[in-house]
């Protein structure tokens, strides 16, 4: 991990501690919240402010993992600091995983 993901693990895992995000499985997901945000590190660099970085074969191959039940539980979520939310949502279009849109 470099610096950037290891600073999101750092500031996820304060958000549940703090409360803020609430460590559940009561979702079609099959994860918790924070396992699931843990999943998409490899994310990380195309998704923070003004990223022009298309996705890597790591994120791409989480995307696809964790599903649409999983990436729209972390849409519909909590925003994230240091994550750019339109970037996020256009993750799995550009990984090719052309999953039907969250409700």
């Amino acid at each position: 991990m470099n610096k950037s993901q290891v600073l999101i693990v750092i500031i996820l895992m304060v958000l549940v501690e703090s409360g803020l995000v609430k460590e559940a499985t009561a979702h079609p997901c099959g994860r918790t919240f924070l396992s699931a945000l843990i999943e998409l590190v490899p994310c990380t660099l195309s998704v923070v402010p003004f990223s022009t970085l298309s996705p890597n074969e790591q994120c791409c191959t989480a995307i696809k993992t964790l599903g649409q039940p999983c990436l729209c539980v972390i849409a519909n979520g909590p925003s994230i600091p240091g994550v750019d939310h339109t970037l996020a949502l256009q993750l799995p279009g550009k990984c090719s995983a052309n999953f039907p849109p969250c409700n």
